[in-house]
């Protein structure tokens, strides 16, 4: 590709490079150049791009784009934001492959993966549709699982997954946006049939500072969608985000307010049930997904497919097919035993809060709770998932989640702020393994054993290295021995 034809639509104030060199290839990664290709040099948060010129020279660069720093070597192009050209760059070289699709974004703090998967199915079953999906779990073509590194790849990278959707005939993608992706620009490029916003609770702020910035992040999806799905049940952040929003909104909620809501709501131990109700249109749905939040996700979902023209009671039906999604109040075999043990992703306290009301709803025995915070992460929110651990639940074992740099003690030495004067039984055990088979040991007839935290996940982070544990593996030992 020629070098003016790779640079459609990005500024350029200043460059010596002529503009009909062919172009082999772009990288963003000094170490991943090859000979003839475009690096960019993207300033990141651990260390800047700018710094590698030279070594991107070496391996083969033909033209570096910078915002600065413009080698004498080869020809350059300076830009005002190397990530918002990165982005463009990516639409140009793989020739826009979200033109060609109806692609679904869907952020918020909770229930993106499970609105996400919960979609897929309906749009598979309502539409014959195939489609691909973009997640923290992994990335699909149909039935074809690839792996992923992060909820929402760097932009150049998701254009070519974007691409090679495409390619494989998608008709719809699915994705699940992160505030981080809209702050650093890797969706800009992406033509959003709709998105969706689920809620917004303290999370990232590590990354984001406060909660305003958190949230302005996520209103940039509603700035770059046609229409956008909002859950109005979401009383703090939702008027906000629709006041914000440049696109078609419609409001999905338990609220009788909300476009879509719902009644007749049921909360099984392995389902749940609602009428949906659309000014006069109703439809039933059941879904074998338990916790009121698979409620407000359902919801979100129909309100995406009634965005998208597909009828409500067609919507609802083809929704009533979807399946568990791991690590999501995910049901562990105990074969033999009189208890129960679940897995769930919640790592932030909404998400902890929701799954224990949830599994409050249909617990007969005791709630036994295994969970923990990540390192390097918002300490703030530390002490207030100990707190409401300790009101929620009937006992707690505080552990290690992904401890990170930090060390581990320390993290939990912050969650038991939390919990100080609480009259709930709590114990610790820094080592997860070890956590586990406490708290299994522990459980009694009608117990359910919670380990939250790790959900889909099967690794755990140690310093910088990913050490392998597979929850389900563990309670799967732990039995075995204790059937000894």
């Amino acid at each position: 590709m020629k070098l003016q034809e790779l640079l459609q639509g990005i500024a350029v104030p200043e460059s010596n490079a002529p503009m009909d060199m062919e172009i082999t290839g772009v990288s963003y990664s000094s170490n991943t150049v090859r000979t003839g290709e475009l690096f960019v040099a993207v300033p990141g948060y651990t260390t800047d791009g700018h710094r590698f010129i030279p070594d991107a020279v070496a391996r083969g660069a033909a033209v570096v784009l910078c915002e600065r720093d413009m080698p004498q070597e080869v020809p350059w192009v300076r830009v005002a934001s190397s990530r918002e050209a990165l982005a463009q760059l990516g639409v140009n070289w793989y020739g826009d492959p979200s033109k060609a699709m109806q692609v679904i974004g869907v952020t918020g703090t909770n229930g993106k993966t499970s609105v996400t998967y919960l979609l897929k199915t309906l749009l598979e079953n309502a539409c014959g549709a195939k489609v691909g999906l973009i997640g923290t779990i992994c990335n699909m073509i149909g039935g074809q699982e690839l792996e992923t590194e992060r909820t929402t790849p760097e932009s150049f990278a998701l254009q070519g997954l974007l691409a090679q959707m495409r390619d494989a005939g998608c008709t719809h993608v699915v994705m699940e946006v992160s505030s981080h992706a809209l702050a650093l620009h890797r969706v800009d490029g992406v033509r959003f049939s709709v998105g969706a916003f689920t809620n917004l609770t303290e999370d990232h702020l590590d990354f984001h500072k406060t909660m305003e910035n958190y949230r302005q992040a996520k209103a940039r999806l509603f700035q770059l969608c046609e229409s956008g799905v909002f859950n109005l049940d979401d009383k703090k952040t939702t008027p906000k985000m629709l006041a914000q929003a440049r696109c078609k909104c419609y409001t999905v909620g338990t609220r009788p307010d909300a476009a879509l809501t719902a009644r007749e709501i049921t909360l099984g131990a392995d389902h749940i049930s609602m009428t949906v109700c659309e000014g006069q249109t109703e439809a039933f749905v059941r879904l074998g997904i338990p916790g009121r939040f698979t409620v407000s996700n359902a919801l979100v979902a129909l309100g995406i497919a009634r965005s998208l023209g597909i009828p409500l009671v067609q919507a609802a039906a083809a929704l009533g097919k979807a399946k568990g999604i791991k690590g999501r109040l995910e049901v562990v075999p105990t074969p033999g035993r009189d208890f129960t043990v679940l897995i769930d992703y919640a790592h932030t306290p909404d998400g902890l809060e929701n799954v224990l009301r949830s599994v409050r709803d249909f617990c007969k025995g005791r709630i036994l709770l295994v969970f923990g915070c990540g390192g390097d992460r918002d300490r703030q929110k530390r002490p207030i998932m100990g707190k409401l651990a300790a009101e929620l639940a009937d006992f707690v074992i505080v552990t290690s989640d992904n401890p990170r740099t930090e060390k581990p003690m320390m993290i939990i030495e912050d969650i038991l702020e939390g919990m100080a004067g609480t009259k709930t039984p709590y114990t610790v055990e820094e080592n997860r393994r070890l956590a586990i088979r406490t708290a299994l040991r522990c459980a009694k007839k009608d117990d359910i054993v919670l380990l939250a935290g790790k959900g889909h996940e099967t690794y755990q982070i140690l310093g910088t290295e990913k050490t392998h544990l597979d929850e389900r593996e563990e309670v799967a030992a732990v039995l075995c021995e204790m059937g000894k």
